[in-house]
């Protein structure tokens, strides 16, 4: 049992790592909406440049994305370039969810009807108004599902910062592992991601619900 007690002790020290990169990463959620927006109602350029953002961050795994900003600007721009380990893996988390989320919302907002928009100008509603009012809580409300997939996913993800010596949960049960011979606190760690996913599903059910009723669905 003290052996048990340890193993949470020590993963849970980890589990902070887990949560720390968790939550700043939620910033790529506000910033994929705004790009989003932007590349609705933008120029080509623009779009373009936005396209090809997506199409490499989506294209190449986040691990790579990972090595490369930590340990490869470095080398290619110097010591400049040289960040703190959990610096550089939040940073890559973000703007690799941001390309995500990008692709989540435009899917959104290209599912709202085209009337909606001329409806707006009907009324004549501004660009700003049409979008704060009408197409956006539409979009959020039409990607519930996606985004609570892209959180449960980020949470697993979370796990790839130990491929860069950053003390997580799954670097810390490892490491467990490697000194005792002992396979339970593998068993620990897949109970705490278990733990944090369920609180996620939880919350988007609840967030889920109380937007059907608000727009009237079953």
């Amino acid at each position: 049992m003290d052996y048990f007690i340890d193993v949470l002790t020590y993963l849970l020290e980890g589990s902070k790592i887990t949560l720390l990169v968790f939550i700043f990463t939620l910033l790529s959620i506000p910033l994929g909406l705004i790009f989003a927006v932007i590349r609705k109602i933008s120029i080509q350029p623009i779009v373009k440049l936005i396209d090809l953002y997506t199409w490499i961050i989506r294209g190449t795994p986040l691990l790579l994305q990972l090595f490369f900003v930590v340990y490869g600007l470095p080398i290619l721009f110097g010591p400049a370039f040289l960040f703190d380990e959990l610096y550089g893996a939040i940073f890559t988390f973000i703007i690799n969810y941001t390309a995500y989320f990008i692709e989540i919302f435009r899917g959104g907002m290209n599912a709202i009807h085209k009337g909606q928009y001329d409806a707006s100008k009907a009324i004549h509603l501004s660009p700003y108004q049409t979008y704060r009012h009408i197409i956006l809580p539409q979009t959020l409300h039409k990607t519930l599902p996606s985004i609570g997939n892209e959180l449960i996913t980020l949470i697993k993800d979370t796990a790839l910062v130990s491929a860069v010596s950053i003390s997580d949960i799954l670097r810390n049960s490892r490491e467990l592992v490697n000194r005792d011979f002992r396979v339970e606190s593998y068993m620990v760690a897949a109970v705490i991601y278990l733990l944090f996913t369920y609180v996620i599903v939880m919350l988007f059910k609840k967030i889920e619900t109380r937007h059907k009723a608000y727009y009237g669905e079953r």
